[in-house]
């Protein structure tokens, strides 16, 4: 181990990661090199580190030279390749040698001017036709963490077995200080500028009287969704302040997941002292967006399938013909049913949404529980919470001058497809053995009644082809359980949801109550796994 160590500590361009790993224990020095960092959701992610267990300039240089290869290979030499980063710790440097490493391999490279929301780059590839873009983030990650996401096949992110493949290549690409590097200069914002005008346009209604209140999440999305949303004629719009300039350490929340229980508390303080209508919030890298609304109890936020069904609702409204939209195997049962009443065509996909731009022609929607939104795939082929709150700020002002409101609009829904509810059990564990022991343990007995009703249960393991994944589904008439492991993060989730039938809205009540009372059921099988 000792010569693993000084050998790469020789061999690592960046001083401050070689200090970092001469003041290392033992133990710790173990840690960082027991393995390298792997290619998992569209590339790579881990805490910011030196060695090859963690995001480093050594660990960033070897990824891209191992992507260049693999580019080459394919023909794809010389090529546009797009370059963009988030705020966090560790960016700048990363996108910075991420450039000069593909520039020093022959390929043209356009490196965005400053941390942007990262829809830019997986628009900006589309609208370059580039071979390959990288955008240096970890999302909604701890602060600790950076991560270094590919996009490929018209700004889609990449997949098996492209990952495996660059894997192999970045294993065989020698010391880092060795790599070819070339200078490369920060571009303009025109391509900025490109994104926001395509933004723009995206408004299918003309009232634009609605109030706003935004959270960017110390994240880069703040100052690209307030252009967003005036260049789309959203001129009424409040921010959190203390939320809104990106801060990699995230001094506000615990989380910086609007997910998260109390990441949105300073956003809907902020919509109920201002009077808003509708609250929007950000991810840090600005790709997913969680919605907010006032209602008789006071403002909550949308679950990410009642956001999910509203916009697209929305979108078919003035979809062209045959459209499809899209969810996954986890989320809601209800944009099915929607999309069948509205002569549209529907497909659910693998989470992700390296799956769900893929799931066919003529897509115009997709979506997934955890607040990503597609709502232009023709432009951003990814998930984008900037374009995601222009349109939710045109269905709200839409619905105002209706006289009604989103969640007017989710009671129709439920009126006529039925009361959707929903909830989720994330069980975070030490050991990802743990997780194989459950699923194990739920093959070998898996439950034939839930809640009261008889369940089906489908292991989603056995099937062929690209359904196949590591997940269990376990469904009735009216309840539906996902149970899988996190592809992230060393979690069980287990995905929730009840349908419970509406006569008219003075059953609605009694309905929801109905509803609380069996997820509440299914909370406790969940946490019993």
């Amino acid at each position: 181990m000792s010569d693993v160590v000084t050998r790469w500590t020789e061999e690592d361009p960046d001083p401050q990661s070689r200090a970092e790993l001469a003041s290392l224990p033992a133990d710790e020095l173990a840690a960082r090199f027991s393995a390298p960092l792997s290619f998992g959701t569209a590339g790579l992610r881990g805490p910011v580190r030196a060695g090859p267990n963690g995001m480093n300039v050594a660990v960033v240089i070897r990824t891209t030279a191992g992507l260049s290869a693999w580019l080459k290979d394919r023909c794809l030499g010389g090529s546009t390749v797009v370059v963009g980063r988030d705020a966090r710790h560790g960016s700048e440097k990363f996108a910075l040698a991420t450039a000069e490493v593909l520039a020093g391999a022959g390929f043209s490279v356009v490196l965005l001017p400053r941390p942007l929301p990262t829809p830019i780059v997986a628009f900006a590839v589309r609208r370059l036709r580039a071979a390959a873009g990288v955008q240096i983030t970890a999302s909604h990650n701890p602060a600790s963490d950076n991560g270094y996401k590919v996009y490929l096949d018209g700004g889609a992110q990449l997949i098996s077995p492209s990952d495996r493949e660059i894997e192999t290549s970045i294993a065989a690409v020698g010391p880092a200080h060795l790599v070819p590097r070339s200078p490369v200069t920060p571009g303009s914002d025109e391509l900025v500028q490109s994104y926001l005008a395509r933004v723009a346009a995206l408004p299918r209604g003309t009232s634009r009287s609605v109030r706003i209140a935004l959270t960017a999440m110390h994240g880069v999305g703040g100052e690209t969704a307030v252009a967003a949303l005036r260049a789309a004629g959203f001129t009424d719009i409040h921010t959190v302040a203390s939320q809104f300039h990106p801060d990699p350490d995230f001094p506000t929340v615990e989380f910086p997941n609007p997910e998260e229980p109390g990441a949105s508390n300073e956003l809907l303080a902020l919509a109920d002292r201002v009077g808003a209508d509708l609250a929007l919030a950000l991810d840090p890298d600005a790709d997913r967006l969680a919605v907010g609304v006032p209602g008789p109890d006071g403002w909550r936020m949308l679950r990410g399938d009642e956001t999910g069904v509203l916009l697209a609702d929305h979108i078919l409204a003035c979809a062209p013909p045959d459209p499809l939209v899209a969810t996954t195997i986890v989320s809601s049962d209800l944009l099915e049913k929607l999309a069948s009443a509205r002569g549209a065509r529907f497909a659910r996909t693998l989470t992700g949404f390296k799956w769900l731009v893929r799931a066919g022609h003529g897509l115009v929607y997709a979506y997934e529980e955890a607040i990503g939104h597609c709502v232009d795939p023709e432009s951003v082929r990814d998930k984008d919470g900037i374009s995601a709150a222009v349109v939710a700020a045109d269905l709200a002002a839409t619905l105002r001058t209706e006289g009604s409101t989103l969640l007017d609009r989710l009671d129709d829904y439920a009126l006529q497809f039925g009361l959707h509810a929903g909830d989720q059990v994330s069980r975070r564990v030490a050991d990802v053995a743990d997780i194989t022991a459950i699923m194990q343990r739920l093959r070998a007995d898996t439950p034939t009644e839930l809640a009261g009703e008889p369940v089906h249960g489908t292991d989603l393991a056995e099937l062929r082809g690209p359904s196949r994944t590591d997940a269990v589904v376990l469904a009735g008439s009216s309840v539906r359980v996902v149970i899988r492991p996190s592809g992230t993060e060393p979690k069980l989730k287990c995905y929730l949801e009840v349908v419970v039938p509406v006569s008219d809205r003075e059953g609605l009540s009694a309905a929801r109550a109905t509803a609380r009372e069996q997820l509440a059921v299914l909370r406790e099988f969940a946490e019993a796994l």
